[in-house]
Order: structure tokens, then C-alpha cells, then sequence
């Protein structure tokens, strides 16, 4: 089945349209595309497609700025996707224990999503914010000077909410 914008999606992808001159519509796209991936849960090939037709420009041009910027997901993420900062400063207070805690808790490592999906998993080696490490990026928010308790209390709380899933997810 083709890409399209759900109604709530299509009326915030106008509102995204708005910012920008009709003749420089394309600059739209990286607003665009996060849409797509709110609404998909990942950026799929007709996602892609669907915003390059809207905007006018080239799918391999979508592709292109969808494989450089890594927030833009090209694969399936859990729904609460937890970024765990492995830099030195995150590593030197203790951010190898949260991802043992990942582990035992969420029955996932690096890499991995849950069978629920409702977690996923990923070391990243920066999440700018070494003065208040460990950091943990879950979604677009930041939980920073994690203690192995605090965490363990954010998982229980991310485990017990309620989720939907993307649609076709």
C-alpha cells in the first residue's frame, strides 16, 4: 500500500509548507521527513518517494539527505528508543551499567529491539552533555546524571505506559 499522510499529518505537513516560499518548497523536506517517520515509525522507500513527489524534488535526492542525518531512521525502532551516551565521560560514570541494566531488564543489548517493540536499543559516542554524564537519550529527550536507581525507575516507568504503535509499524 503506498505512502500517504494520515489527516492530522497531511494538515501539520501544510502548516510546514507555510514556512517556506512555494518556488523553495524543497527545503521543507528534513520538516517532511520527520513527519514520515512520526507517523511510520522509520523512514520506509514509499516514504521517501511520497515526499519527493510532494516537494517536487528527486527521490534519490530524498534518499540522500535521509542517509546523512542520523536521527532520520531508515530501519524500525522500538518505541522508546534509548540512546545510551558510551563517550569517555558517560563511560567513566557508569554508562556501561545502564546498558547491563538494558540487558536484564528489557532482555535487549545495543543493536537489538524488543519483541513488543517497544524498546530499542544504540551506543552512540556523543550526546553533548559530558558535564552532566551518564546521559541516556530516549526518543528526543534527555535523561542526564543517571544513577543506576534513577534509571532502573525511568525503564519501570517507560515499561508501564501505554503505546501505541506507529501506523504500519
Amino acid at each position: 500500500m503506498p505512502f500517504e499522510f494520515s489527516k492530522e499529518m497531511e494538515a501539520r505537513f501544510a502548516k510546514v509548507l507555510e514556512k517556506y516560499p512555494a518556488e523553495h518548497k524543497k527545503a521543507a523536506l528534513i520538516p517532511a521527513l520527520y513527519l514520515v517517520q512520526e507517523q511510520h515509525g522509520y523512514l520506509t522507500i514509499d516514504g521517501m518517494k511520497y515526499i519527493a513527489g510532494r516537494l517536487d524534488i528527486s527521490a534519490s535526492e530524498v534518499l540522500n539527505t535521509a542517509t546523512f542525518y542520523t536521527l532520520l531512521r531508515k530501519e524500525p525502532h522500538g518505541r522508546f528508543h534509548l540512546q545510551v551516551c558510551t563517550n569517555v565521560s558517560c563511560f567513566l560514570r557508569g554508562s556501561d551499567d545502564l546498558i547491563r541494566m538494558i540487558r536484564d531488564k528489557c532482555g535487549i543489548g545495543p543493536g537489538e529491539m524488543s519483541d513488543d517493540r517497544r524498546f530499542s536499543c544504540e551506543e552512540v559516542q556523543c550526546l553533548a552533555a559530558c558535564g552532566t554524564a551518564p546521559v541516556v537519550q530516549v526518543n528526543w529527550d534527555y535523561h542526564e546524571k543517571l544513577t543506576t536507581e534513577s534509571f532502573s525507575t525511568l525503564l519501570e516507568e517507560l515499561q508501564s505506559r501505554e503505546i501505541s504503535a506507529p501506523e504500519g509499524a
